[in-house]
């Protein structure tokens, strides 16, 4: 998927160094909206690993990640990923995050936009959902920018890197 000078395609092996990279230099944005990313990638040997298993869900269709990269110096700036996948239905749950130096350019609206439009002509997905804090400013606005709508609040849904049990606003948008 192509969009002014960016791509957006699977996270491939080859990707855990730009991955880490990426992760690393953002680390304290993403530790409480992405604690399990965070926590799991602390060094580049430990990220290796995850990328190792992130493909193999892909490839087993239970989890599809993918990266933004800039086309111009080839760098990974962004993830999007399809977790929580019920081919039954189906239905994903979206997530979705940019280095800072990327983010307010109107970049992530452009992307998450193409890629919504991907998952339901492409994947066939019926509905795309997400869930975010009250507090995680950029994702509400983003979600609401892309046509999702709030659906409710899950209660005690998500454990924050510092073991706070939090609320998350439950988003949704259908095909």
């Amino acid at each position: 998927m192509h969009f002014d000078n960016y791509t957006i395609r699977f996270l491939e092996l080859t990707d855990d160094d730009a991955y880490f990279k990426l992760i690393d230099s953002n680390r304290n944005r993403l530790v409480d909206y992405f604690a399990g990313t965070v926590s799991r990638t602390h060094t580049l040997q430990d990220t290796k690993e995850f990328v190792i298993e992130r493909i193999k869900k892909r490839d087993d269709k239970v989890y599809l990640p993918y990266v933004i990269v800039d086309e111009i110096s080839k760098n990974i700036i962004g993830f999007i990923d399809v977790k929580n996948i019920d081919w039954r239905i189906p239905k994903g749950e979206l997530g979705c995050y940019l280095d800072a130096k990327y983010a307010g350019k109107g970049i992530a609206k452009k992307a998450f936009n193409l890629f919504i439009e991907y998952c339901f002509k492409e994947l066939k997905f019926n509905k795309l959902f997400l869930r975010t804090h009250e507090t995680n400013t950029p994702a509400r606005k983003l979600a609401e920018q892309c046509g999702f709508e709030i659906e409710g609040t899950i209660r005690n849904d998500h454990i924050t890197t510092a073991g706070q049990i939090i609320d998350l606003l439950y988003y949704g948008k259908i095909k």
